[in-house]
């Protein structure tokens, strides 16, 4: 997920179940039983789904290179029984169940890593190294939860089977590649991924969350995740003997102007009630000590939560760079923004979430769902919502509850997604993902008379 989360936790809020036009409208059936026979399942598949998570935790792919992973994912689809379609928008698989007739519920998880040297330490560390799209070495590592998402995604569809005479309906299990560049969701919509196979009446999905505990699930009814583009700046100087700036129109020193300048468009451009981030995550310049280069390149993430405030920012970055650079009598800088890479904001179906939410608490319990504020990550699952779908996008604690205690009283540092130190429990973090998520699904699905 391309976020960096701040540290925070909500009340969990008891707010009824709201009826849907199609599945079950209320928890009306026997849920403990169905809770115990999904715990049934999970601990005889425990064992194996931890193996599974290891193996895919030790060996990450970038995206767009998901390829083992992909073929792994679709092995397991297989075996239980779905008929599984490979390369859908890349490396994307989708996999059908049809089991009677009932509600198309589609269930997705991603699959790719990200650039990040792994320093958690595990046993099953991530110890791969690979050239990424611009030639540079990197190392490789599940620093967003991937690796847990898929093995709760594999638990889920191992659940499901094993309970088919419970249920109607169909099942639609799809492995997304390329979610941390924002582009598999559309990459796979546009291969057909609505028309080619069943269209869903629900979509459902889950993330690990670095600030709550295992054992416990987060959500948000509406807005729940932010529009986030991408924009790289090119900024162009004179280069020159360090010893000679005079001669010289240095690129590192209107970059650093730059970057500041920016930061006015968040404090003085910007209604402080509308939230906006303009970080710039990136900068390179330069070989040696004694070097003036003749550029400097820069990668932005832009995060708003409104579409207006978004094409303001959009256009106040080039504005601001371009002023900067005549400043210094510079050339003018090349600013991108990337397109193919924008995520739209993501809103949870109001309905969906009362609903889901509902079982969650039957489930678990209520103290252990917690109602969230919406976050400035961005997630690409939203574009399934922007088709006309119902989604419901929710989180996973995966942290021990002495960890998060400690991180909420300041005497322990927060530990964010895509940090090189993210290492989430893997047992009780998967048996609540893939306990919520399969209460989710049936809950959706017809009843089997």
């Amino acid at each position: 997920m391309r976020k960096q989360l701040s540290l925070c936790l909500a009340i969990a809020l008891a707010i009824p179940a709201t009826s849907l036009a199609q599945g079950n409208t209320d928890i009306s059936y026997d849920l403990p039983a169905r809770k115990a026979q999904v715990n049934d399942v999970i601990a005889k598949e425990l064992g194996s789904l931890d193996a599974l998570y290891k193996h895919l935790h030790a060996h990450p792919e970038l995206s767009y290179e998901e390829e083992k992973t992909a073929a792994r994912m679709a092995k397991e689809l297989r075996f239980l029984g779905f008929v599984v379609t490979e390369k859908v928008g890349g490396h994307g698989i989708v996999g059908v169940l049809k089991n009677g007739e009932g509600p198309t519920v589609l269930v997705r998880t991603d699959m790719d890593a990200l650039p990040i040297v792994e320093k958690t330490g595990v046993a099953y560390a991530s110890k791969v190294r690979t050239r990424d799209r611009d030639g540079n070495d990197v190392g490789i590592m599940h620093a967003c939860g991937h690796d847990v998402h898929m093995t709760c995604w594999v638990g889920t569809a191992r659940v499901l089977v094993a309970l088919k005479k419970n249920w109607r309906g169909t099942l639609v299990f799809i492995g997304q590649p390329a979610e941390e560049v924002g582009a598999g969701a559309r990459k796979m919509l546009e291969d057909g991924l609505f028309k080619r196979f069943p269209r869903p009446d629900f979509c459902l999905g889950l993330h690990c969350d670095s600030r709550i505990p295992h054992g416990t699930v987060g959500y948000t009814e509406g807005l729940s995740l932010v529009n986030v583009d991408s924009v790289d700046i090119l900024v162009k100087g004179k280069g020159g003997h360090g010893s000679a700036p005079h001669t010289t129109i240095d690129p590192v020193v209107l970059s650093a102007r730059i970057i500041l300048d920016l930061q006015t468009i968040v404090s003085r451009e910007n209604n402080p009630l509308d939230p906006v981030v303009v970080t710039v995550g990136s900068i390179h310049g330069g070989t040696k000590h004694n070097i003036i280069p003749s550029e400097v390149k820069m990668q932005l993430t832009i995060r708003t939560t409104k579409d207006a405030v978004r094409a303001r920012v959009l256009e106040a970055i080039p504005r601001i760079t371009k002023a900067a650079a005549l400043g210094a009598r510079a050339p003018e800088p090349v600013i991108t923004v990337l397109n193919d890479n924008f995520t739209p904001a993501l809103y949870n179906n109001a309905a969906l979430a009362k609903k889901t939410s509902n079982v969650f608490r039957a489930t678990l319990g209520a103290d252990n769902v917690i109602e969230q504020r919406p976050m400035m990550g961005g997630e690409d699952f939203s574009r399934f919502g922007l088709e006309g779908v119902p989604i419901f996008f929710y989180f996973l604690g995966t942290l021990p509850p002495e960890r998060v205690d400690a991180m909420l009283k300041g005497k322990a540092p927060p530990i964010s997604l895509h940090s090189d130190l993210f290492a989430p429990i893997p047992e009780p973090s998967m048996r609540t993902g893939i306990l919520t998520m399969s209460m989710a699904t049936l809950h959706l699905l017809k009843e089997a008379k």
